[in-house]
């Protein structure tokens, strides 16, 4: 089991890193959308962000580029949220050091946060950033550093809080410790911060106080191995569920040998308005998935992507359908209606497919290079 798991593991680092330093895939594309470009109440949108450092939004009625926004710092990672209003998107960038908060009407920085909070510091946030469900918080999972002139310091990983209203130059208005190996968050109505890591945490993020909302690591399942996770992509999906998908193994009844063990992909699910958890198999394993979502029109339905887009029928973990792919993608959503699956992730194309049949609409050719792990996000304004 432990080199099967390191095989999966293995086969995941190595296409993440692949996307992290990206592929220089620059290309000629269509002139760049006007940036003073107002977003139109009501209309469906899409944004993610690509090198060399542009922050897209995406028109999903004619699913046309709508505009172009160049970001401050460099690019890396692009991991976005949008906030409730669903006017401002929050890139976490400038090498996982910086969080800005860029008005999606006027392509302005209003608000930014450098993640040291001392010139000795070098701090990095491995994704691991999220919005209060009112969005005038965001918390942030910190790594910091302490730069010696002959050696390092590594320091206690802390949460830290700031204030969206506190403009381009914002401190934390409070620290906690946290959790560490943290890498992915969403908050719930009822103001809890699930934090995907070792488990996934829920903390209350007055206190600092945490518990396990969804057992990983420490799962106790009769017959399954420890789980398998990778948890990058915090996406807010239209039916408000934080997702993470799992792979493991189940052995037979009376059994604990891997050669006759089924393979299986499941998920962890949190409805971030309720707080309810789920933790449930949909199919067998028969190949890697970096993202995975339900349909907001059918929750029977599970989609996943890297190399082909699947779709599974969760009751009867069937695969039901699979698509091919031009070239890898790591992040997959869905519009608000369920009726087309946008895929983004690698290389500088968004991919849009019918939903039911997987059939290939449109590619969307960004301006720019590779989107690497961008975080794409589908809102309503």
């Amino acid at each position: 089991m432990k080199n099967n798991n390191n095989k999966l593991r293995r086969s995941m680092t190595t296409a993440l890193v692949g996307a992290t330093f990206g592929f220089a895939a620059l290309t000629s594309v269509p002139a760049q959308a006007a940036a003073n470009k107002t977003l139109q109440s009501g209309n469906e949108y899409m944004v993610v962000a690509n090198y060399p450092n542009q922050l897209h939004v995406v028109d999903l009625k004619t699913d046309k580029l709508f505009k172009t926004c160049d970001m401050p710092g460099r690019f890396g990672p692009g991991a976005l949220q949008m906030a409730p209003d669903n006017k401002t998107a929050y890139v976490l960038n400038n090498g996982y050091e910086d969080i800005y908060g860029i008005d999606l009407d006027s392509c302005e920085v209003s608000f930014h946060a450098r993640m040291a909070q001392s010139a000795k510091e070098r701090t990095k946030t491995i994704y691991s950033f999220a919005l209060s469900y009112d969005g005038k918080e965001l918390y942030a999972v910190q790594n910091p550093t302490i730069l010696e002139r002959d050696h390092y310091r590594v320091q206690p990983t802390r949460l830290a809080v700031y204030d969206t209203s506190a403009g381009k130059n914002a401190k934390p208005v409070r620290m906690l410790p946290s959790p560490r190996i943290v890498t992915a968050m969403q908050v719930g109505k009822d103001g809890g911060l699930y934090m995907a890591g070792a488990d996934i945490y829920k903390m209350d993020v007055n206190t600092g106080e945490y518990e396990v909302a969804v057992p990983s690591r420490n799962w106790q399942r009769e017959r399954y191995v420890q789980p398998d996770v990778l948890n990058v992509w915090a996406v807010q999906t239209p039916t408000e569920d934080f997702t993470i998908l799992y792979t493991t193994a189940r052995f037979q009844e009376g059994s604990e040998d891997l050669n006759t063990a089924d393979w299986i992909y499941g998920y962890f699910n949190i409805n971030l308005q309720t707080g309810a958890t789920e933790t449930r198999d949909f199919g067998p394993i028969t190949e890697i998935y970096f993202t995975g979502t339900r349909s907001p029109k059918d929750s029977n339905i599970m989609y996943g992507v890297l190399n082909r887009l699947a779709k599974y029928d969760i009751e009867k973990q069937t695969l039901l359908k699979a698509a091919e792919l031009d070239h890898s993608y790591y992040c997959i959503t869905v519009n608000h209606d369920g009726s087309k699956i946008y895929l983004a992730g690698t290389y500088n194309h968004v991919a849009v497919f019918d939903a039911d049949s997987l059939e290939r609409l449109d590619t969307i050719t960004l301006p720019g290079g590779d989107m690497s792990t961008t975080t794409a996000q589908v809102f309503i304004r």
